[in-house]
């Protein structure tokens, strides 16, 4: 038996996976992946895809960061947001793209360079789970 039991949580819902073989992650300093006896710990979760695969099957999910807690017993992923790739509104998505390259273009006193690029990166990503 290679795997491991996987729940992710967020401000606005659960998730819970139930037994998964493999989980990639987008760390701070780039993705990695997590399997049955890795090395216990928490890491920081920036924005970027998770692939997690189950079953001989893969699923695709997007988030804005968090931090994942690697223990014995199980995996657990808490994170400001996550979509599976199949709930993300692919129309939604676009048009947030387009309002974060607006918000990029002018010079808006209200927001600093570090949250319009955020922004742009969360949108970006999300279309691009959208097409798995």
């Amino acid at each position: 038996m290679n795997h491991f039991s996987l729940e992710i949580v967020t401000p606005t819902r659960s998730i819970d996976l139930g037994e998964v073989n493999h989980v990639r992650c987008p760390g701070l300093d780039g993705s990695f992946g997590v399997m049955k006896n890795h090395r216990e710990g928490i890491i920081a979760l920036g924005i970027g895809e998770i692939k997690v695969d189950r079953n001989g099957k893969s699923e695709w999910m997007a988030t804005s960061g968090g931090f994942i807690e690697i223990t014995n017993e199980k995996v657990q992923m808490l994170l400001e947001s996550v979509e599976k790739s199949k709930e993300i509104d692919l129309g939604r998505a676009e048009s947030a793209i387009q309002r974060a390259k607006n918000r990029k273009a002018e010079i808006e006193i209200n927001m600093d360079d570090a949250r319009r690029d955020a922004s742009l990166m969360r949108a970006i990503n999300r279309l691009k789970v959208s097409k798995r």
